[in-house]
């Protein structure tokens, strides 16, 4: 065997491991790196490697923090070209899309980075109150919980990393990263820079002692920790009361599971969606035929917030769909590294099979294929249906591919009705010119975020991003994240 091999990063240090886990190119099954497997003591040195390091980190400066995330930005940026490849290779992402997410990346930590400089509490007037008219003020701040742990997934292998370390690191919150089997490289990168860059800001900028703080003021290197393990084992953590918060990122399976096991902690949970997109009457069938296409076949698909429900009225549902059909065909599949691809390889064969077999239960149930429909290799075909039934699983499921359904509707409330007509909750986007229909959709679409004239699949890193019904709990986005990471404590101070 060859390829890259990553080691444990726990407690400061490298640990080798003799079992390995391979992983391999969604695209030609070529061995691209291998794992380390944690065996359950060094799962537990590193729980409590983080679990002691709270303390003193939890206390390091404002200062200090911002120059260790401004430092990993410097070393990131070093090293681009090695995180993308690293994305291409092991996730099948259209180098042009994998780009676009170390971008993300680097805002993601520059935004986190600006925002460990104000991050602050406030400050309440008591005398409001007739009871607290013999105190002077109320000061609200937030200090880190404890100790996170950090599940995400394979399809963004860089920046979902990054949306639950940059605002730890922001907060003074030591995190246990294990990342996904099928693209863990990424978040060992990740740690490579953690280290080198803590290295650097301790030598430049710590200090070993203060008055005001006898631990000082330096970066513990177990502030950050990397592992990977066995499902049975990636759940000691889950269940462990040295951990203070689980945050994840990934399945609604599992994460109501790691519900259920985060007894007395705090759960936060990026889940599943189908996400839809509602064209009015008066919107823009073009620019919602393009971006609908874009949307639903970025990544082949594999995002939570991909299109896979569009709904239109009637009026001018038979016009929309030429438009969408013609942008669905224009759409090019294959090889990951050529640059004018979208759609490239399903990560593995078992997810393969099953969206084939959706789209067969579609068409056995009387829906129309308009595009694709088909397999070639392991890059499904980009595919789009109509006359898909509400009982079929490209109906009420989150399919992760590159399929979606069109669906005629009566009126607004009538698409409406069947965005809403869902377990998911995550983003919603509607095309219209008209105020009233923004507000309408805003008011009644059952999700943690409406997107007007795009497609449910944008989001900004710095904006509170989350669902509701199964589609998860708490909102991520730098600042967001920072504070389902803390706890408010209140300060009363009584006159006199």
């Amino acid at each position: 065997m060859s390829g890259k091999i990553y080691k444990q990063w726990i407690g400061g240090s490298w640990i080798d491991s003799n079992e390995k886990h391979p992983v391999h190119s969604p695209w030609d099954g070529k061995l691209i790196s291998q794992c380390g497997l944690a065996k359950q003591d060094e799962i537990h040195l590193a729980i409590q490697s983080g679990f002691s390091s709270h303390k003193t980190f939890s206390k390091t400066s404002r200062f200090l923090r911002s120059q260790l995330l401004d430092q990993m930005l410097i070393v990131l940026e070093s090293r681009k070209q090695e995180f993308i490849d690293s994305i291409v290779a092991e996730s099948g992402k259209p180098i042009f899309l994998a780009e676009g997410e170390f971008a993300r990346c680097i805002n993601t930590f520059q935004t986190a980075r600006d925002e460990s400089k104000k991050f602050v509490g406030e400050t309440y007037s008591m005398d409001i109150d007739a009871g607290g008219r013999a105190f002077a003020t109320a000061t609200t701040e937030f200090f880190a919980k404890g100790l996170i742990y950090a599940i995400t997934p394979f399809n963004f292998p860089l920046n979902l990393v990054a949306h639950k370390v940059a605002p730890s690191l922001a907060v003074g919150a030591p995190i246990l990263l294990k990342p996904a089997p099928q693209a863990p490289g990424a978040a060992f990168l990740l740690a490579e820079v953690f280290e080198e860059s803590a290295n650097i800001v301790n030598q430049k900028f710590g200090m070993q002692t203060r008055k005001e703080n006898s631990n000082g003021d330096l970066i513990p290197l177990s502030a950050f920790q990397v592992f990977f393990s066995s499902n049975e084992n990636a759940e000691i953590p889950t269940k462990d009361p040295r951990i203070s918060i689980v945050s994840f990122t990934g399945s609604p399976g599992v994460g109501w599971k790691i519900q259920e096991q985060g007894i007395k902690k705090k759960v936060l949970l990026e889940l599943g969606g189908n996400a839809a997109v509602i064209l009015a009457t008066d919107g823009d069938l073009k620019l919602c035929a393009a971006r609908s296409a874009f949307g639903a076949m970025s990544y082949s698909g594999q995002s939570c917030i991909s299109v896979q429900r569009i709904f239109a009225e009637e009026s001018i549902y038979e016009s929309f769909k030429k438009e969408l059909i013609l942008e669905f065909e224009k759409v090019k599949y294959g090889d990951p590294n050529q640059r004018d691809v979208l759609v490239g390889p399903i990560i593995d064969n078992r997810s393969k099979e099953r969206i084939i077999s959706w789209i067969q239960e579609a068409i056995d149930a009387g829906a129309k294929v308009l595009v694709g429909g088909k397999s070639e290799g392991n890059v499904i075909q980009p595919t789009l249906l109509e006359n898909v039934p509400d009982t079929c699983k490209l109906f009420t499921e989150e399919v992760f591919g590159p399929v979606a359904i069109l669906e005629k509707t009566k009126n607004l409330n009538h698409s409406l009705e069947r965005v809403n007509n869902s377990k998911y909750g995550l983003h919603a986007g509607i095309f219209t010119r008209d105020i009233g229909n923004i507000q309408k959709a805003f008011q009644e679409l059952e999700v943690g975020g409406v997107i007007v004239n795009e497609v449910p699949t944008f989001r900004a890193d710095h904006m509170p991003y989350g669902g509701v019904k199964e589609s998860g709990l708490g909102r991520e986005g730098v600042r967001y994240a920072m504070e389902d990471f803390c706890e408010r404590k209140t300060l009363v101070v009584k006159k006199g």
